[in-house]
């Protein structure tokens, strides 16, 4: 057996960069970090052969001082802690000290640096077995230059490992991106192989955030997304989701940034897919771009190597916020928000090998696209109407007086000629639960759903409305009704509770058991009442209604394991919310079962009132929406 002895400084950097320096990408993510910390406003890379030739950073930072030059080279040296309090509140994006001296031991490595408090510039690299330093003078602006050429020359196995140049330079340029996202007050550029990628200014206001939002995801993200920005319990959320229809096949377009610091935790993932559980499609994941800010001190970036995950103080406190406040958004999204679904045609539903994008129909919001579009019914008392607005409504209005009239006259009503108002709309005993009332209170009130039209092949609404038509799936349509009202009356009732005539008794590790044990409160709320009865046994002695034919151990098991795993659990209302869904299902309106204008109508305002009335409890879409302009568009009209 060989003695105990130092490893040399180089060997030691080249373990360390084992975990630090991956790829090209992991190079550029450290130096980037390294120059925003550094306070730099402008940050130009250059990149060669995907990053693995050279790759070169250039910023307008503080720079570095002479005499901290060769400390900046060594192992576990940095400025941004002293003591174990800074590391419980770190507000940078770097804090180990091990980036610079870990690139430098496998890769030619200069850096030049001119600091704002000095006059000249200095250049220094690492020589040599023991990584000894040569600084020398140089010129350069006030700021840094990190010069990395012929990555893992001296490393040829990690060299191996590396893959072409177009995917090494793709997960680069997604390093590019995620910092690009993080700090909209800093401009990119970023070039290969001499040819400009990006060229970034830095953002001042809200219309710029969303340019570069659009250059780096993509048009059709901004057109397709919502932005949130709540504050609350000292947690504060802003960014941008993308409607439940503006979807994809793999979850690529998702970034999460805490207090500036892009991360992946399943917290966090498992709070969005809880949010998205109800209007997402099978098999598809949502698109987000969210913000997270929160006390520095209630969260521990120490957790990994590369700083990509994080540990909450409180994780059920963040994961109950993010849940309820992107739940809260999505559930909002009706016709007359001027949100509506994308229609998903059969070349866009997801499959196991189709690698397919961004879904490709937009979004067709009713009340935002168009100058005269349905908006104006919601907002005309609080917004200016243009001439030409006014007279598109009076128009509209007249082709569908004839509506309105029919709608009234099956009642034992009368429309008034002057207003158009129609008094106490009796609907349908099918629809008579939530139904608002059509009501038409003058020439500009048309409801974004606008009226009902025919019944197309017994399965489609067609409705003609202020700026186009509009094609609803009536099934669809209506199961999304009822299953948010059984919902209503579920919750309502605190979810009634039955005692088993025999009680289950399960079989769990003492683990398991102490966490039932602990978590009591949170089998109760869904109507469970389960006891511990032994080192490794549970008893289930009473469960909810809904849910008494189901494989209640089953379920018990899988809530332990979501407990176990995630802190939290929604396995017990997903059980149940499935079971409406399917009931929901089962109680719509079938196809090819005829309604009358009158029975449309009210399904249509409905819709109008209800939450996640854009997608049916399959996150199928319940309408679209078809304006002028593409009508007209099809039939050539105006060229």
């Amino acid at each position: 057996m060989q003695r105990i002895h130092l490893l040399s400084p180089r060997l030691a950097n080249q373990i360390a960069a084992g975990e630090v320096v991956e790829r090209p990408a992991s190079v550029v993510k450290e130096l980037l970090e390294n120059s925003l910390d550094a306070g730099a406003s402008q940050l130009d890379i250059e990149v060669e052969q995907g990053g693995v030739r050279r790759i070169k950073i250039r910023d307008n930072g503080t720079g570095i001082i002479k005499d901290d030059l060769s400390l900046a080279l060594s192992r576990h040296a940095t400025s941004k802690i002293i003591t174990l309090d800074d590391l419980e509140s770190v507000n940078t994006l770097g804090f180990r000290g091990e980036a610079l001296a870990s690139i430098s031991s496998v890769s030619r490595m200069h850096l030049t640096s001119q600091a704002e408090s000095e006059s000249e510039a200095w250049r220094v690299e690492a020589e040599g077995k023991d990584m000894a330093t040569a600084v020398r003078p140089a010129s350069h602006p006030q700021g840094t230059t990190i010069d990395v050429r012929d990555l893992f020359f001296n490393t040829p196995a990690r060299r191996k490992f590396l893959r072409t140049e177009k995917t090494e330079f793709s997960h680069l340029e997604e390093v590019v991106k995620r910092l690009a996202l993080s700090r909209y007050e800093t401009g990119f550029r970023l070039s290969h192989n001499g040819k400009q990628v990006y060229d970034l200014r830095p953002v001042t206001d809200q219309l710029h955030a969303e340019h570069r939002l659009a250059t780096l995801l993509g048009k059709k993200f901004i057109e397709n997304s919502l932005t949130l920005d709540v504050e609350a319990a000292g947690l504060r959320l802003w960014g941008w989701i993308g409607l439940p229809t503006f979807s994809r096949s793999q979850a690529d377009l998702q970034y999460f940034f805490v207090n500036g610091r892009v991360v992946k935790d399943k917290l966090v993932a498992h709070a969005v897919r809880q949010a998205y559980r109800d209007v997402l499609y099978n098999g598809r994941h949502p698109t987000f771009v969210l913000y997270l800010e929160l006390d520095p001190a209630t969260v521990d970036v120490n957790v990994h190597p590369t700083k990509h995950e994080v540990r909450f103080r409180d994780g059920r406190l963040v994961h109950d916020f993010l849940f309820s406040r992107i739940h809260k958004v999505i559930a909002d999204v009706r016709p007359e928000s001027g949100a509506a679904p994308a229609g998903l045609q059969e070349d866009s539903v997801p499959s196991t090998t189709k690698q397919d994008d961004i879904t490709e129909q937009p979004a067709l919001p009713l009340a935002s696209r168009s100058s005269d579009g349905a908006s104006d019914w919601m907002s005309s008392s609080r917004n200016s109407v243009t001439p030409n607005q006014v007279r598109g409504q009076l128009d509209g209005m007249r082709r569908l007086s004839g509506y309105a009239s029919e709608y009234a006259s099956s009642r034992n009503e009368t429309v008034d000629p002057e207003t158009g108002e129609v008094k106490e709309v009796d609907v349908p005993r099918e629809f008579a639960d939530n139904t608002v009332a059509l009501s038409v209170q003058d020439d500009s009130s048309v409801p974004p759903l606008g009226f009902a039209v025919a019944q197309l092949h017994g399965i489609y609404i067609l409705s003609e409305s202020q700026s186009g038509m509009i094609l609803v799936d009536m099934h669809a349509a209506h199961e999304r009704i009822v299953y948010e009202r059984m919902k209503t009356a579920f919750y309502q009732k605190n979810i009634a509770s039955q005692p088993l005539l025999v009680p289950i008794n399960v079989a769990v590790s003492q683990s398991e058991a102490d966490l039932v044990e602990e978590s009591g409160e949170v089998f109760e709320s869904f109507g469970f009442r389960v006891e511990r009865t032994g080192l490794e046994s549970v008893m289930v002695r009473e469960v909810p209604v809904i849910l008494i034919r189901g494989d209640v151990e089953g379920l018990v098991r899988d809530v332990i394991s979501d407990l176990s795993a995630n802190g939290v659990t929604d396995l017990m209302a997903s059980r149940a919310n499935e079971l409406m869904a399917s009931m929901a299902c089962h109680g719509a309106v079938r196809a090819n079962r005829k309604l009358t204008i009158p029975e449309m109508n009210s399904l249509l305002r409905d819709m109008e009132v209800t939450e996640r009335s854009g997608q049916c409890n399959h996150g199928r879409p319940t309408w679209a929406h078809l304006s002028m302009s593409d009508l007209d568009k099809l039939f050539l009209r105006g060229r």
